[in-house]
């Protein structure tokens, strides 16, 4: 039996270090969904906007938005994704979520904090990967400037779909998009990219071009303008793919030193 896995991605505008407007687009977004979806992609950020002050934004927000997904995610039966300022031990993280209908979750904190723009200076690496079963799938989420970096996301656990949630700015967007479809191309899976678009406050412009890739890099969707992009992924696809390709068996084998 075919399994499937419908995706919603969501590319909007987001308001500068305002949960509760984020949370309330959002929200309208996903109930306004035009197919039956399994899991939701948001982008990087999603209720502030890519900020390096996260001082600006109340440690309360952080487990707002966990407690916000999750009632959003049961009431209207999906998973969520995104990353969110968040805030803990007196120590901040650009952090993603992984929340089911059942609320339960699972995280993981951006492993490439963004130097170019000080991230690193004001939020914690992450050290771990992340894999999750779900819905028959095995999920890699990471998150905007880890997309540089293959090792990171190499599959050598044999996941199903990299997901990389961004605000990746304009001025580079062939990097985005040449990148995604290679990340799909090299690790034989599906890869989904979900930007953001419009301009922040600090003047850095967003053109979207959020997309879902097959294993062999055929385009699934593509989109620059506001808009929930779909796509249905099939797990019987990619297993005849990979087994006609035995292109994994083939990897280099190697251990990552922290």
């Amino acid at each position: 039996m075919n399994v499937e896995l419908n995706i919603a991605l969501i590319q909007i505008p987001l308001e500068w270090e305002e949960p509760n407007l984020n949370r309330t687009l959002i929200q309208n977004k996903i109930e306004a969904l035009k197919v039956d979806t399994d899991v939701v992609v948001l982008p990087e950020m999603f209720t502030t906007g890519f900020t390096m002050n996260p001082s600006s934004i109340s440690v309360i927000e952080g487990n707002k938005t966990i407690a916000w997904m999750q009632r959003v995610a049961y009431e209207n039966n999906v998973a969520i994704v995104g990353s969110i300022v968040f805030s803990e031990l007196n120590k901040n993280y650009n952090r993603l979520f992984f929340v089911t209908p059942n609320r339960e979750f699972w995280y993981y904190n951006k492993k490439h904090t963004f130097t170019l723009a000080g991230e690193n200076k004001v939020y914690e690496s992450g050290k771990d990967r992340l894999i999750i079963n779900y819905k028959g799938f095995r999920f890699c989420p990471l998150i905007c400037y880890d997309l540089r970096f293959p090792v990171w996301a190499r599959n050598t656990e044999n996941y199903d779909l990299l997901i990389y949630v961004a605000n990746w700015p304009k001025p580079r967007v062939l990097a985005w998009d040449s990148l995604l479809k290679a990340r799909a191309i090299e690790n034989m899976a599906y890869c989904i990219g979900v930007n953001r678009i419009g301009t922040d406050n600090s003047g850095h412009q967003y053109s979207g071009h959020s997309a879902v890739y097959d294993c062999l890099g055929k385009t699934l969707a593509f989109s620059d303008k506001e808009e929930v992009l779909y796509a249905t992924l099939s797990k019987t696809h990619l297993e005849k793919t990979r087994n006609k390709l035995k292109f994994l068996e083939d990897r280099d084998a190697f251990n990552l030193i922290q």
